[in-house]
């Protein structure tokens, strides 16, 4: 299937790894010039090379902290210069604090909602005149969680702040559609990305049981019977990024291997 989006620019933010990664490889695949940000600069570079060996296409990036305003302001000088006018916004930033409510405190929860919330609202902000300059209309995908269909236990910071996100697609594709800019987001479910690994290890040690071990307890109750791979996000978040979805605004998609199993 032709999704239609050769030659087009995307910018994918927090790209160096997992779904961010994944998300860049397939809308390369597709013909797409793909700009990638990330924190980490040598993580960053990294990933510019594994996706130019990968897929023979040439890969921009510029490292950025989207949780700082400052480096914020840095990436939309860069992106005005580098892509004027933007096709594709892909905004993979976030991740989640296992804990229970005794055990955050204020500063807790505002670092988590700087990471989950305002790094998105930030980048946004950052490439909205570009995305009004798109040819065919602009695309906004952000990656959330399937959390607040079903709140997984010991994460409400992320059950709480990936919410927000699914109200800020609703929002935001109403409010942006006279630019003709359509605002999406997939959910995955437990997917094994570097945070469930990190996640996974910490419990081993903790819990004196292996790895695997765990690997099946929060296997149990996904109706696929396992985690997904990243490379099995991505092409939801480049399908919804094309221009096959032109009908399809303000929605939160799940790719959630059936975990959540709410009617809404």
């Amino acid at each position: 299937m032709d999704l239609g989006i050769g030659g087009e620019t995307a910018l994918v933010v927090g790209a160096s790894e997992g779904i961010g990664y994944e998300s860049a490889k397939a809308l390369l695949e597709e013909g797409a010039e793909v700009m990638i940000c990330s924190r980490s600069a040598d993580k960053l570079k990294a990933a510019a090379v594994a996706l130019e060996a990968a897929t023979g296409c040439k890969v921009r990036y510029f490292a950025a902290d989207v949780t700082r305003a400052e480096d914020v302001a840095k990436l939309q000088a860069w992106v005005a210069q580098e892509a004027p006018a933007l096709d594709i916004l892909v905004s993979a930033v976030g991740g989640s604090q296992r804990a229970l409510f005794g055990e955050l405190d204020d500063a807790a929860w505002y670092a988590n909602y700087e990471f989950n919330v305002m790094g998105t609202v930030r980048t946004i902000r950052a490439t909205l005149e570009p995305l009004k300059k798109s040819a065919r209309g602009g695309r906004i995908v952000i990656l959330g969680a399937a959390g607040p269909r079903m709140p997984y236990p010991h994460q409400l910071v992320s059950n709480v702040h990936k919410a927000g996100l699914i109200a800020l697609v609703k929002t935001l594709g109403a409010e942006f559609q006279p630019f003709n800019i359509r605002v999406n987001s997939v959910s995955p479910g437990r997917t094994m990305t570097s945070l469930w690994t990190k996640r996974i290890a910490a419990l081993s040690k903790e819990r004196g049981v292996p790895e695997s071990e765990l690997v099946h307890e929060f296997s149990h109750e996904i109706p696929l019977g396992r985690f997904g791979r990243p490379e099995e996000i991505a092409p939801m978040v480049v399908f919804l990024a094309s221009h096959k979805t032109s009908y399809v605004t303000c929605q939160s998609v799940l790719v959630d291997g059936g975990i959540a199993r709410g009617l809404v």
